[in-house]
């Protein structure tokens, strides 16, 4: 059953988001806490959204998103920051469910597109997102400033 994310939700997704980076080989780079997570969604100002797919009443994928903006196309869209589905729950359609669920979000409210980031590595992910029709940005180069890189220039 794939539904919004809860409150209640929200140590379990800190798990999850950990275990992903576990999973891309980047534990040293997660930092997330059930605090900042929990301002993210549920704060004065959401700046992220997300769903959760349930498994026998436990949480077992997740997708966080936010909203992003087209100036092409000159509507919002879905930037998809992470979906992840346990291992022992994987095969049973949970992650094309996530997926799903946030196109037709973006049908629903008339958005132009719903994009992300996968790793070059990644191959059970590339096949899973080319099988469900998304096309592989290749001519773009994702660029990021981060810590003492973005002090820096930021001045």
């Amino acid at each position: 059953m794939i539904r919004r994310v809860t409150e209640t939700d929200v140590p379990a997704v800190v798990e999850l988001v950990h275990d992903l980076a576990r999973y891309e080989r980047a534990e040293h780079e997660c930092h997330l806490t059930e605090g900042q997570l929990r301002e993210a969604l549920f704060g004065p100002s959401p700046a992220v959204f997300g769903h959760v797919a349930e498994v026998d009443g436990a949480v077992g994928g997740f997708a966080l998103w936010f909203l992003n903006f087209s100036t092409w196309r000159g509507v919002l869209g879905i930037y998809l920051e992470d979906l992840y589905v346990r291992p022992e729950h994987r095969g049973l359609g949970l992650g094309k469910a996530l997926l799903q669920t946030l196109a037709q979000e973006c049908v629903a409210r008339g958005y132009a597109r719903l994009e992300w980031s996968v790793l070059d590595w990644n191959e059970p992910s590339i096949n899973f997102y080319k099988a469900a029709g998304a096309i592989p940005m290749d001519e773009w180069t994702v660029f990021r400033l981060t810590d003492d890189a973005l002090r820096s220039f930021a001045g």
